[in-house]
């Protein structure tokens, strides 16, 4: 308990030492999340692109996706092969990823080397390897990753479910995009996508380790020249559909993948987050103990596993879980996720439910702010929220506050989880 406790006093004199800080470049002031940490000699930087994400692949599916995996070939003049080695001759870690809303380009490394790291971090943007040899390579291995994915049926099911719940909107298509896309992409559409989107307005720098901010800001300087000024737009926000619709995929297989969700009205700001927090924990997100996981599983032994969940971003909201069953319980496992969520509804949760929950997250934190990657990750996605630092742990303190009867009125207000839609993937069965 002592050692516990010493944790959480260290853990919050770590987070008093982050801050919000700010570059101008070019008369644009780009913002920084900053945390010093000299335990380690390590040092990591985020330069996080807004409004880069697959939401903004328009007609051509997966081509953010395709443009993080171009830029993990290096440079035109050292190729993907010579900028791997000078990476790898230093130890320094540098990606690109993609995700629904953003592009990320990340680095870390010693403290000794992260001036070199971030050298190497301009030469990429001023001169990605944009060749048609790179182009062909990306263009090979993603189409190879899509024919994989056919026989991947988690993966149909899921995306079923997206186009179900999100039609006519940017979530209703494949994040790496489909065959028919990538085969029609050209190298330009690449290289116009990367031009229109670097843009300075569209920045958030996240650095952390042992490094000082003053420091950073001098080397942040010739990397975010790189940027060009443009103009920027306001993030649109999706709802997930009401409408209950089932898609069913036969395929040869002896389960039968369940994905379902529905709509769920809150968006990234809500005074009432850490309810929903607390809620989707109890319902289907903690595993065993969930509700969903001991109806279907433990008292039926219908599933290995039932999962449920709320996701509310700044962009979208739903209610999505997924379960595995033999074929021939497909319709009672099915009737079971509607039953529970229900029952969930109608009913609430009881205190001892409450208790364990409140148990397990207030509990847990100090193993979710152990690493300097944690921490700077959850520093941004506050900033990233529009919170200032330190939200997430007054959501905390109002978890501990929470009664239960807030929590039950809560849960009774957000009956729109009933709209249940189901994409499934199941073996072909014979007609009753």
């Amino acid at each position: 308990m002592r050692a516990l406790i010493f944790l959480m006093i260290f853990l919050q004199g770590v987070l008093v030492s982050q801050e919000i800080s700010k570059v101008t470049i070019n008369g644009i002031d780009v913002p920084i999340v900053f945390e010093k940490e000299a335990n380690l000699p390590i040092a990591s930087l985020q330069i996080v692109v807004k409004n880069s994400g697959s939401m903004e692949d328009g007609e051509t599916e997966g081509i953010a996706k395709f443009l993080s995996s171009m830029l993990g070939e290096g440079t035109k003049e050292l190729g993907a092969t010579g900028f791997a080695e000078e990476l790898e001759f230093r130890a320094i870690s540098l990606s690109v990823h993609a995700g629904t809303e953003t592009l990320v380009f990340e680095v870390s490394s010693l403290k000794e080397q992260f001036p070199y790291a971030l050298e190497m971090v301009k030469k990429l943007l001023k001169s990605p390897n944009f060749t048609k040899e790179s182009f062909d390579k990306v263009k090979l291995m993603t189409l190879g990753m899509l024919s994989s994915k056919e026989s991947d049926f988690d993966y149909l099911a899921n995306l079923n479910l997206q186009k179900i719940l999100f039609e006519g909107t940017p979530f209703a298509h494949a994040y790496n995009g489909d065959v028919k896309s990538i085969k029609a992409l050209k190298l330009k559409e690449v290289e116009n996508f990367f031009k229109e989107h670097m843009i300075l307005e569209n920045i958030i720098v996240v650095a952390g380790g042992d490094i000082e901010l003053e420091t950073l800001k001098k080397e942040l300087q010739p990397i975010l020249v790189e940027f060009k000024k443009g103009a920027t737009k306001k993030l649109p926000y999706f709802e997930a559909s009401k409408k209950s619709k089932e898609v069913m995929v036969e395929k040869k297989s002896e389960q039968a993948y369940i994905y379902f969700g529905s709509p769920f009205y809150m968006k990234s700001g809500d005074e009432n987050a850490y309810k929903a927090k607390v809620a989707s924990f109890i319902l289907g997100e903690s595993g065993f103990g969930s509700r969903l996981m001991e109806e279907i599983r433990v008292k039926r032994g219908l599933a290995y596993s039932a999962y449920s969940r709320t996701s509310v971003g700044k962009s979208h909201s739903s209610f999505t879980g997924h379960l595995q069953t033999k074929v021939e319980n497909l319709d009672q496992a099915k009737q079971l996720v509607k039953d529970e969520v229900k029952r969930f509804c109608d009913e609430g949760v009881s205190a001892e439910e409450l208790a364990q929950a409140k148990r397990f997250l207030l509990g847990s934190e100090p193993l979710r702010n152990e690493t300097l990657s944690q921490r700077l990750s959850r520093a941004f996605f506050e900033y990233y929220g529009g919170f200032e630092l330190g939200h997430s742990k007054k959501q905390l303190d109002k978890i501990e506050k929470l009664t239960l009867e807030e929590l039950n009125e809560f849960i009774r207000s957000h009956d729109e989880i009933n709209h249940l839609s189901f994409s499934i993937v199941t073996a072909k069965r014979a007609k009753k």
